[in-house]
């Protein structure tokens, strides 16, 4: 029997790839030991037990990048979590370790080195972060979610997608998701109108929750209706339209997805991954701030068609006359954008990867003969 270490977490671009790839291996391997290696403060703390997999927790350990007492003692903490692992890894016969990124996979690619048991690594990010990049040079397999991505060896899977986006993606590419179109309206209570997304992740993005709060009128005029999930917040004020629908968040995101015609969001990794595979045209809007990371993963969709890009700082009442309201009046344009993001989309990431922890279980390298 496999044992299976997934290690990663801390936000859900992480967390969600990770349980979608341990969902892939479960279905390849009912008999596998799946535990998930994480810390007790990121988002796997809930989602990982509910999901039904084992959770085993480190100390949250952030690589210092400043000279401060507490980098003096980094070193040391790490030597300890890394003979934790090891001996998880020892102790429970794990046969594979697959990271994520996150403060979890540091210690579990160290540890695994050390183990002489291979590791895989996924980077969901165009710009990788720094676990990843230094795991990579010791990898049996890298694995991207994105073209380009600037890892050694790197080969682009996707980003492993959400059973039920999955589910969804599947069905869309076969021309088969009428069933679950009509069964995301009545859940949001919408009626036959084109439907634009706005969405900026569970905590919301106060520019685009505020100009879009603002520019309602005008697009419910223009024949469509409105899912705004502003997130949790609480910022915003519901504007008070019909057909304007003000969600703090969706529980059921698979709904908001399979009725959107178009969709305006920040470009996070799973967010641009989830509209490419289900082929929904988007304008994408990069958090302003950070390492720029966010256009970086908008970059792909972009190039090929499947989306538009507009800064922050450009995102106001003018840019919705003069580029929303043309777009959201024109199905040829937003038809094209859809058979682009069919070219870039890929729906079975999360089969993809299991086949990549499995062929490093086995033994097997980039290349190998079956």
């Amino acid at each position: 029997m496999t044992t299976y270490l997934l290690a990663g977490g801390g936000t859900a671009g992480h967390v969600n790839p990770l349980l979608a790839t341990a969902d892939a291996l479960r279905e390849r391997h009912p008999d596998a030991e799946i535990i998930v290696l994480g810390t007790a403060e990121g988002l796997e703390a809930r989602l990982v037990p509910q999901r039904g997999y084992e959770l085993v927790t480190i100390p949250k350990l952030p690589f210092p990048r400043r000279p401060t007492p507490g980098a003096l003692a980094f070193p040391a903490r790490l030597r300890r979590v890394v003979r934790r692992v090891r001996g998880l890894i020892a102790s429970r016969g794990v046969s594979v370790v697959a990271g994520f990124g996150g403060y979890a996979s540091a210690p579990a690619y160290l540890a695994a080195h050390r183990q002489q048991v291979p590791f895989v690594i996924h980077e969901a990010n165009a710009r990788p972060g720094l676990a990843n990049r230094l795991g990579a040079r010791r990898a049996a397999r890298v694995a991207t979610a994105l073209p380009g991505t600037p890892l050694p060896r790197a080969e682009v899977v996707g980003m492993p997608l959400r059973p039920e986006i999955s589910r969804l993606a599947l069905a869309r590419s076969r021309g088969d998701d009428r069933a679950l179109v009509a069964a995301g309206r009545r859940a949001l209570g919408l009626d036959d109108r084109p439907v634009l997304l706005v969405t900026g992740g569970s905590l919301g993005a106060r520019h685009i929750n505020r100009v879009l709060v603002e520019a309602a009128q005008a697009i419910v005029d223009a024949g469509w209706q409105v899912v705004h999930i502003a997130g949790t917040r609480g910022d915003v004020v519901d504007p008070g339209v019909s057909g304007y629908h003000l969600l703090a968040y969706c529980d059921d995101m698979q709904d908001a997805l399979a009725v959107a015609g178009l969709a305006i969001s920040r470009s996070g990794a799973s967010t641009v991954s989830e509209l490419s595979a289900l082929a929904v045209p988007a304008v994408y809007v990069p958090y302003p701030h950070g390492n720029g990371e966010q256009e970086l993963n908008a970059r792909p969709a972009v190039v090929a068609g499947a989306a538009r890009l507009v800064a922050d700082a450009r995102l106001d009442a003018a840019w919705i006359d003069a580029e929303l309201q043309p777009l959201l009046a024109d199905p040829a344009t937003r038809a094209r954008m859809r058979r682009a993001a069919r070219g870039i989309g890929i729906v079975d990431a999360a089969d993809r990867l299991a086949a990549m922890v499995d062929d490093a279980a086995a033994g097997r390298g980039r290349g190998d003969e079956e």
